[in-house]
């Protein structure tokens, strides 16, 4: 009977106390952990083979930040779904929404404890793959496959992330009603007890512009939170 492969880990940090700490964490969670101390080896590391999570330092050695290489990872075609979780000493509101906006789909503020951050990595793991339904849905001239993790307005090929595709996905199954924050959070997320209300709008902002002229689908119901509208 072949062994079901350990889920891969790129740990990107550049102080090898920490890293060799997350490395020994990981393994004992039942992760293979693989470090790189800066952006040209985790580069080198992606090229090799694609993780299925990237825990990435903020503050990096080599003249880019953690930020750059998540803007530039989500970018990328290759890399655009792999779940990144920014690791950062940061923790004022306004620096975790810069990291959730640069493409981070979670943060952990150092100091963490191992717990929470094997927690986080799980449960990204578990919202990586969205809902599998047999048939694709649509709601206007907005149409999403699931199977296929295509989303196409008026034909042309829309880039999502995964947790943006998700939140999509959700909303366009139940078009025209409004869901709290919190709601969302249960719905789409469903293990939120490390995830703050507010990462739902930075992840409705970032789905509005992924959708471009299609975003204003996406309303904001005041003081009740949001909805696709079917117009």
């Amino acid at each position: 009977m072949n062994a079901v492969p350990r889920p891969r880990v790129l740990v990107v940090e550049d102080q090898p106390d920490i890293a060799e700490l997350v490395l020994v964490h990981l393994r004992h969670g039942g992760f293979e952990g693989v470090r790189a101390e800066d952006g040209a080896a985790a580069q080198r590391e992606l090229d090799a083979v694609l993780p299925d999570v990237i825990l990435l330092d903020w503050m990096l050695p080599g003249g880019r930040s953690g930020l750059d290489l998540a803007r530039k990872w989500r970018a990328a075609e290759r890399t655009k779904n792999v779940p990144i979780i920014l690791l950062t000493a940061r923790g004022e509101e306004a620096d975790k929404i810069a990291g959730l906006d640069s493409g981070g789909d979670d943060y952990v503020t150092k100091p963490f404890s191992p717990a929470e951050l094997l927690a986080r990595i799980r449960a990204v793991l578990r919202r990586r793959a969205p809902e599998q339904l047999a048939e694709p849905v649509a709601v206007g001239e907005l149409s999403l496959d699931a199977a296929t993790f295509h989303v196409r307005h008026r034909g042309r090929e829309l880039a999502l992330g995964p947790t943006e595709f998700r939140l999509l996905h959700y909303l366009m199954r139940h078009p025209d009603r409004v869901y709290s924050r919190a709601a969302l959070l249960d719905k789409v997320w469903g293990d939120h007890v490390f995830i703050e209300e507010r990462t739902v709008d930075v992840h409705i902002k970032r789905l509005r512009a992924a959708l471009a002229e299609a975003g204003e689908m996406i309303e904001t119901v005041r003081g009740a939170g949001y909805r696709l509208v079917s117009k």
